[in-house]
């Protein structure tokens, strides 16, 4: 397989079949404009900004007290002004369930501390009510600050949908995260009531967190009420002063409400990673996330009830069944919730991904009838190491989708979901952040699949290449910019009312530009590379490369687990230094052969200017919560850094790891 080969075609009548065709004909049909293909409608929609946010507008036909008299203030960066006057409401709209009926199954939540449970579209508008309720009677309203350290499980949903029904705040932590990390969130934002659970199942092993909940309770002076679900143990009794998720969702004649708000009213407060320093408080406002989630969910995944014409021409597919491994802590959390509003059942799920095996969520696939299945690139490449053939341990003929997000994939990983998990899926590899809770780039069911490339540009997304001067290119190498406003960029930081710190995050490189931090090479028929993150580049002797191309040649060794590569600059402009770390297989030992080998696949691979001029065996690479490698952040300890100020241990999967890196700095500062 070589790198753009076609994987996947979309079928001669994708554009009946589909909803971003249905999508495309309602345009026609509104506003006369015909597209002869993706590329195109692309294009209008990043270059008639108002034109096409009023047609999601008026195609998802979102219930606002007022008829929009404006879509956009002014189209400019940083700014814009999306629907003023406009009021909704995000958690009406997700309960609308659209071609869901009331005894349909909407939420399908699988666990490792429990026993499965399913809501159905009913069941999952009763406890919203009740919870609304419940809420109302602790004094919680409009712009209250709600907070879960809670897993990926159906109350946790319950309690997102209710408090932004009242028009509160949400905000969300795993509970895998360390007390200093919820603490570094949570203090910013001064949440008033607190959902807490008392641990969890990670596969076999139990983890407590009752002494964690006390010390987040000791060090938010702001709360006034702590909700607790005996989780882990369903005997334990709450801690002194909480009540319990039944007195919370006790019976109520209190009837299903939602207050609508301003569109750009925040719906819930995400955060960066955090590796570094304080982590920034994104607020993510009703509309924007509800605009952007509906389209790229129903026109860029195809996920929802077929619509109506395709239905009258005889077309019939399964009830969708939307998935993606995710945390509490992780955005692609707040994107799958959203399932709903486009008319797709969700699945949760709680605990390890790789227990009893790397099959687990293959088997749980079947089991729930999953037809998009998301996960993350490191985990797929993780079953392709392994030898695991998903479609020969589970029945996998309903998926129609597979994802993939956290960090690029090669041209392996697609080979592998072709040949391994089903050879007529189309994948999705897709890129976006916490920034704006959604993709930049990604799959469309109207474009075809190329090894090793993300297939287009989201509708909406004025995604470009820009050179070291600031313009756009094509085919080549550059920082990934966005030059247009989107409605689901944050309304702002919390606590920043000049809007300083948001400018700076975004808008301190290119005037008027939102730069990601991304690099990207966009091709000549519109399909994108993303190649890791731009600080942490390898940049020898003038030649860029990004640092996932690195991976995917060192990880190729059958000896190579995982690795991490960083780049120290000389500061009188010398070529530096190149460090490779690698956590090698079982019972393999980093010696001169392995050191050997590895060289000659760079050079042979990359260029002789990529062969590290030093490599160490490591027991782990760092990772964030969500499988992010920590490139800057060991970076910085090897410069010198402290590791307290280089990273945020609470929130790393492993931050034990840190460790190795630190012994290394100190070994070096005494050379």
């Amino acid at each position: 397989m070589t790198p753009g080969e076609v994987l996947w075609t979309p079928p001669a009548d994708a554009r009946e079949r589909t909803r971003l065709g249905d999508f495309l004909r309602f345009v026609q049909e509104t506003h006369g404009l015909t597209f002869d293909d993706y590329e195109s409608a692309w294009r209008w929609s990043v270059s008639d900004i108002p034109a096409f946010w009023r047609s999601i507008w008026d195609y998802f036909q979102i219930a606002s007290d007022t008829e929009p008299r404006q879509v956009v203030t002014e189209a400019v960066l940083p700014g814009a002004r999306w629907f003023p006057g406009t009021r909704i409401n995000y958690a009406e709209h997700v309960l609308r369930t659209p071609g869901i009926a009331d005894d349909e199954p909407v939420v399908l939540a699988y666990s490792q501390s429990r026993e499965p449970i399913t809501l159905t579209a009913a069941q999952l508008r009763e406890q919203v009510r009740r919870v609304r309720a419940g809420l109302q009677r602790l004094g919680v309203g409009t712009g209250h600050r709600v907070a879960a350290y809670a897993p990926n499980i159906p109350e946790t949903y319950v309690l997102m949908l209710a408090a932004t029904s009242l028009g509160a705040v949400f905000s969300s932590c795993a509970p895998e995260f360390g007390t200093r990390s919820v603490v570094d969130r949570w203090q910013q934002i001064e949440p008033t009531v607190l959902f807490a659970v008392d641990g969890y199942r990670y596969g076999n092993k139990a983890v407590p967190r009752s002494d964690e909940v006390a010390q987040i309770r000791q060090a938010l002076p702001s709360l006034t009420h702590v909700v607790w679900l005996s989780y882990l143990d369903p005997d334990a009794p709450p801690p002194p002063g909480a009540i319990t998720w039944a007195d919370l969702a006790a019976p109520t004649e209190e009837p299903l409400a939602f207050d609508r708000v301003p569109f750009d009213h925040p719906l819930y407060v995400l955060y960066s990673s955090g590796t570094t320093g304080l982590p920034k408080p994104i607020v993510h406002g009703h509309g924007g996330i509800l605009l952007e989630h509906l389209k790229t969910l129903a026109l860029q995944s195809d996920l929802g009830p077929l619509p109506e014409a395709a239905q009258a021409a005889g077309f019939t597919r399964p009830a969708d069944r939307f998935f993606w491994f995710s945390t509490t802590g992780w955005m692609m959390w707040n994107l799958l919730v959203s399932g709903p509003a486009v008319g797709s059942a969700i699945v949760l799920f709680d605990g390890n991904p790789a227990y009893p095996d790397l099959g687990a969520l293959w088997r749980l696939a079947e089991e729930s009838g999953m037809t998009y299945f998301g996960t993350s690139a490191p985990f797929l490449l993780t079953c392709r190491k392994s030898g695991l053939v998903p479609r020969e341990i589970a029945d996998l003929s309903r998926l129609r989708g597979v994802g993939s997000t956290g960090a690029p994939l090669p041209t392996e990983g697609f080979k592998y979901v072709y040949e391994a998990v089903s050879s007529t899926v189309q994948l999705h590899s897709i890129s976006g952040g916490t920034d704006v809770c959604t993709a930049f780039v990604g799959a469309a069911p109207l474009v075809p699949v190329r090894a090793g490339e993300i297939s287009c540009r989201y509708l909406g997304a004025a995604v470009e290449a820009f050179d070291p001067t600031g313009k756009p290119v094509v085919g080549e190498l550059g920082e990934l910019v966005i030059t247009a406003p989107m409605p689901s960029m944050p309304v702002g930081f919390w606590n920043d009312p000049d809007g300083s710190r948001y400018r700076e995050a975004y808008f301190d490189v290119y005037p008027g530009v939102w730069r990601h931090g991304d690099w990207i090479t966009i091709t000549e028929y519109g399909s994108c590379v993303i190649t890791g993150r731009s600080d942490a580049t390898l940049n020898r002797g003038g030649v860029r490369l990004g640092t996932s191309e690195f991976y995917s040649v060192v990880e190729g060794l059958p000896e190579v687990v995982d690795s991490l590569v960083v780049h120290l600059e000389d500061p009188e402009g010398g070529p530096g230094e190149l460090l490779l770390f690698v956590v090698l297989a079982e019972g393999v030992t980093l010696d001169d052969a392995l050191r050997s080998r590895i060289a000659t696949v760079l050079r042979t691979a990359l260029s002789p200017r990529h062969v590290p001029d030093e490599i160490h065996q490591v027991r782990a690479v760092p990772r964030t919560l969500s499988a992010k490698k920590l490139e800057v952040p060991v970076k910085r300890i090897l410069t010198g850094t402290p590791v307290e100020k280089a990273a945020a241990r609470g929130a790393l999967a492993n931050p034990e790891s840190l460790t190795e890196f630190e012994n290394l700095a100190a070994a070096r500062a005494r050379r």
